[in-house]
């Protein structure tokens, strides 16, 4: 049993570790896109943040990138926390999408065999879509600050900044390193017998 507690401590305090370090990523994609857009304005950009890091795609100098993720980094440390959120972050569109959903579903309850009847509720779904349109950002940088990112960068630093280009498309991966990556799991303790394994072992 002890063996087992300590398996599911150490393996939530993983996935803890993980999603904090996503989280943290994906507010410096977004900080990292808002200052290249300063620099950049008419440059078409996207990005993907994970748990090592995150990738933008656009044709930019990969000196650019790297200067604006250090530039992201300082700011979103000294409490610039406006700049986590996105506009155009994928967040926001799957809020829009629920709220459209939810829209035509509030529209569409109920049975109306007739043919009047469905019609008659065209207006209402047209006052409704717009009202959903106009809830979903907000409800998107909700989620966005609340659930997706983290503008607590820790001791999260920029490893490296790497350009790729292939078939036209360029794409520069950002890896990141927390410094105290493995302070979370040094508290839990392991059973004695694994922990007489391991001194066998060395």
């Amino acid at each position: 049993m002890r063996a087992m507690s300590s398996a599911l401590q150490l393996t939530g305090a993983l996935l803890a570790q993980q999603l904090q370090a996503l989280r943290r990523n994906h507010a410096l994609e977004h900080a990292t896109l808002h200052v290249l857009a300063q620099h950049f304005p008419q440059a078409l950009l996207a990005g993907r943040a994970d748990a090592r890091g995150f990738v933008l795609y656009g044709s930019v100098p990969g000196a650019a990138v790297q200067a604006a993720a250090h530039s992201a980094l300082q700011r979103l440390r000294s409490g610039e926390q406006q700049l986590a959120l996105h506009p155009n972050c994928g967040t926001n569109l799957v809020a829009a999408g629920l709220l459209a959903a939810l829209a035509v579903g509030l529209a569409t309850a109920g049975s109306a065999r007739s043919r009047l009847a469905r019609l008659l509720r065209v207006p209402l779904l047209a006052g409704l879509l717009p009202l959903a349109m106009l809830a979903a950002r907000p409800l998107g940088y909700a989620a966005q600050r609340s659930l997706t990112t983290s503008s607590a960068m820790g001791a999260l630093r920029i490893h490296s900044v790497t350009r790729t280009e292939r078939a036209g498309w360029v794409r520069h991966r950002v890896q990141t390193r927390a410094a105290a990556a493995g302070a979370a799991l040094q508290s839990i303790a392991l059973p004695d017998s694994a922990a007489a394994g391991n001194e066998t072992q060395s």
